[in-house]
This record gives C-alpha cells, structure tokens and sequence, in this order.
C-alpha cells in the first residue's frame, strides 16, 4: 500500500507516493539518487547507512520511510557547503586518512558529527565507544578517532 511522503532532504524539500514498507536507505538511494548512504549489512550493525534525522544520526536501514515523514533529513551529501567546501568533519577524515576504502566513511562522518554535538570535549575512550556502531573493516580505527578529534576541534567544539 501506498503512502504519501513529505519531507526535507539536505535542506530540499522531497516527497512522493512510496510503497509502505520501504526503507529510508532505500527512499534515499533508489527515489532520490543519494548514493552516499551506503547500505551495508541490512541489520542495523555496521553503520554505514547513518544519517540525520531531525538532528539525530540514526540508522537509515532500520526505520521505515514513512517514519521519516514530516522529518528533516541530512545524509553525507547535504554536509558540503553550497561552494563545495566539505564539512569541517569531512575534512578531518581527509587530513587525518580516517579511511581506507571509503564505504563506511560517510557513516561514520554522520555519527561522528553527531557524537561531537553531544559530546563535545569527547575523550579517546568516548569516541571508541561512540563509534562502536559504525564497523570498519580496513583502518583498524586509530586514524578515525584522530580524525574526530581534529573535526570536533575545527567545529568549534
């Protein structure tokens, strides 16, 4: 069945009929052709389909589109400034080699901006364990956590 969706979508609006039972990963990817959030496991483990709902990072293969409805949803490629500057986070993981082969990269920039808006002066133990929802499989999280670091520093935090 059928339901009507209307929402904001990296500061546009975005809406449509989509099937009850499709994912917000899936609106994301197949109707808006948001490829940046990745779809990595389809069980909510490794974090690479995190985005911002309302302000809140959250797991996009986990919720239904329609739970979605109304909200305002940010996704890695709403972070850049309109010039093309990247996102102080963003830049961080870049300075800082935060990733190896990209796939889980723009999960974890998502969660990590959301750890440093509720967690400021986060410590090396907190960023770990933060980030214990994101998996990555290549750079064994040294570089990542560095990266949070210089990211929260940049974003004034």
């Amino acid at each position: 069945m059928p339901v009507t969706l209307s929402l904001t979508v990296n500061g546009k609006p975005a809406g449509g009929d989509v099937d009850s039972r499709t994912l917000l990963v899936d609106y994301l990817r197949n109707d808006l052709g948001l490829t940046g959030t990745h779809v990595g496991c389809d069980t909510g483990q490794c974090g690479a389909c995190t985005v911002h709902l309302d302000g809140n990072a959250i797991k996009a293969c986990t919720i239904l589109a329609a739970q979605a409805n109304g909200g305002n949803v940010m996704t890695i490629e709403g972070l850049a400034a309109a010039d093309g500057t990247m996102h102080p986070m963003q830049a961080a993981f870049k300075e800082c080699h935060g990733l190896q082969c990209g796939f889980c990269t723009p999960g974890m920039v998502m969660s990590a901006i959301d750890l440093v808006n509720r967690h400021p002066k986060a410590s090396e133990q907190t960023i770990r364990d933060e980030l214990e929802g994101n998996m990555c499989r290549c750079t064994g999280y040294h570089n990542i956590v560095k990266a949070v670091q210089q990211g929260a520093a940049a974003m004034g935090k």
